[in-house]
């Protein structure tokens, strides 16, 4: 799957820089958004048919909650360290961390309340973040187990990533991945003008 992923990406560049025509290149964004909206809608259905999973999310309660708290604490653990390494200050490093993913709401959030250079640096990273978890996410499901394979993906497990989660872990923990992304996503918007409007 790995693999696959990586020869989509490849063959996606190639035709973009040299074969697609401008014509049908504005028209992609309409495209994978189908496509991606597809996806989730098959996977719903699966969903809907596993009801054994919706027993089991209810007996593990508050609990749930539990993988996105963790994820977020080790983004934005990741990101401070990363920040110290690279010469950041605290809070721009963190800000970027905590966009989980979601390079379009952080990288604007950003750049509208600090500075337009930080704000696409949140939106670069945040992309890569989202890229690396198509790649990575059959890796950790394979070699770490099921429940680190939802920590990649940040936010973006309750939609874009959520598919290679779902393939990768099993329908059941779908249900899991869509929590911890929607949770993940909800503290983006809070956290994010938190921490960059910290001293440093």
């Amino acid at each position: 799957m790995t693999l696959m992923i990586l020869g989509s990406v490849a063959l996606g560049l190639a035709l973009g820089h040299w074969i697609l025509p401008q014509q049908i290149v504005s028209h992609l964004d309409t495209v994978t958004t189908t496509a991606l909206y597809l996806l989730l809608f098959g996977i719903g259905i699966d969903l809907g048919r596993q009801k054994e999973v919706w027993v089991r999310l209810w007996y593990m309660g508050w609990q749930v909650l539990l993988l996105p708290a963790l994820i977020a604490t080790g983004s934005l653990a990741g990101a401070a360290v990363s920040g110290l390494l690279l010469g950041l200050p605290f809070n721009e490093s963190t800000a970027i961390g905590a966009g989980f993913g979601w390079y379009s709401l952080s990288g604007i959030l950003i750049a509208e309340i600090y500075n337009v250079e930080t704000g696409a640096l949140a939106f670069i990273t945040n992309v890569a973040r989202e890229l690396l978890t198509f790649i990575l996410v059959p890796l950790v499901a394979r070699y770490i187990g099921r429940f680190s394979a939802v920590a990649p993906g940040g936010a973006t497990t309750m939609d874009t990533t959520l598919p290679v989660v779902t393939k990768a872990t099993g329908t059941d923990m779908a249900v899991i991945a869509f929590i911890s992304g929607s949770v993940l996503s909800t503290l983006v918007p809070i956290l994010v003008p938190f921490l960059i409007k910290l001293k440093t």
